[in-house]
């Protein structure tokens, strides 16, 4: 077999290949099939992970330009229609560590007006899934899945969600190659109970047993081995935001008993993001965490940024870190902040990102990988 690089052993031609940022990996498998193949394998990519290589990356859906429409919070029915419009929305992808921001690139085959309204995110792997939504066009729900693979640099279709087309559903991954999905409404917006996963490296769905209760509007993560299910209303109840979640433990496959207290009465299910040790929310003025060691309390750990407090957006960054994105007020520019770990006894400190004007615009749905 050839060298992977002529003249260099193979060892430090690997070492060479793992330094190659993310951007770079389309151009590298390009080059020869020892290349791709070498871009492919679970080895590479864990020599990258041990030494330090990989880049946290955060993927937004973002408008393309501020305004008053798309500052309105889409967790709200009464302001579908007005928050939708016809403002274009990409996806964006934000550095914490050095700051930089950048456009994925676009799928003029797949996705010609943007990306749908009110889409889901998730990643999974090197790759990057968009599920469901409104056509921009047309505002008819969608059961459309896309996937972005990081490491050819190109969109392809997934299989499309099965059963009745839903919106505002809640929806997570494992990190590795399955997402989850579960309630939302139907196109008679009636509230749903059932879920599903999908599996990316098969491209196959697979129905979960249904939930406890109806979930309209609710919040998906995904933490300590189970999708999480946070809030949402029924259609006996709209427009009041549940106290309580449930989760699925995907190793039993089975629903645990309902929790009623993961959020606090009316409370947006939008802010609740798993971290590194449990979960955060965001309140109208703080940062609050509930730790995984069985503790039922909520502690406010930090009071949110005055700038981020409308429509706030929120991801959990590794290393303990909480990422905010959100408006100072209705229609204005969104800012970037990010909560950095606890340093002793001191209060955690907020580090502002510098935001650009063009990735200043409303975010619909976010996640973080790990490239």
């Amino acid at each position: 077999m050839d060298p992977l690089i002529p003249g260099l052993p193979d060892d430090v031609a690997r070492a060479c290949l793992t330094r190659v940022p993310y951007p770079g990996f389309r151009a590298v498998r390009s080059v020869c099939k020892q290349w791709r193949e070498e871009l492919e394998s679970p080895a590479f990519h864990e020599v990258r992970r041990g030494g330090g290589l990989n880049r946290t990356l955060v993927a937004l859906a973002q408008s393309e330009q501020p305004s008053s429409a798309a500052s309105v919070s889409p967790l709200h029915k009464n302001h579908h229609r007005a928050s939708s419009g016809t403002m274009p929305y990409r996806m964006a992808l934000f550095e914490p560590d050095s700051g930089t921001w950048d456009d994925l690139p676009t799928a003029p085959d797949h996705l010609p007006h943007g990306l749908p309204l009110f889409c889901q995110v998730a990643a999974t792997g090197r790759t990057l899934v968009v599920l469901g939504g409104w056509d921009p066009s047309s505002w008819a729900a969608s059961d459309e899945v896309f996937i972005y693979d990081f490491l050819s640099g190109d969109w392809r279709r997934g299989a499309p969600m099965p059963g009745p087309r839903r919106s505002f559903f809640a929806c997570a991954s494992d990190s590795h190659r399955t997402v989850y999905v579960a309630g939302g409404h139907d196109d008679e917006k009636n509230a749903l109970r059932s879920a599903m996963a999908y599996d990316v490296e098969r491209d196959e769905w697979a129905p979960l047993p249904d939930m406890a209760k109806e979930r309209d509007e609710c919040k998906g993560v995904f933490r300590g081995g189970a999708f999480l299910v946070v809030g949402g209303y029924s259609t006996e109840t709209q427009g009041q935001f549940g106290k309580c979640s449930e989760a699925f433990d995907a190793a039993a496959r089975r629903w645990s008993p309902v929790d009623e207290d993961a959020l606090a009465t009316g409370l947006c299910p939008r802010t609740c993001v798993a971290g590194d040790e449990g979960l955060y929310r965001c309140t109208s003025s703080h940062v609050e965490f509930r730790g995984d060691s069985g503790e039922s309390t909520w502690l406010p750990v930090a009071e949110l940024p005055e700038e981020v407090r409308l429509a706030p957006c929120a991801v959990a960054l590794p290393g303990g870190r909480l990422m905010v994105v959100g408006s100072a007020c209705h229609g204005g520019p969104h800012s970037c902040y990010i909560l950095e770990p606890a340093d002793g006894k001191r209060p955690r400190p907020w580090r502002r990102a510098a935001v650009p004007e063009e990735y200043s615009g409303h975010v619909q749905a976010s996640c973080c990988l790990q490239i």
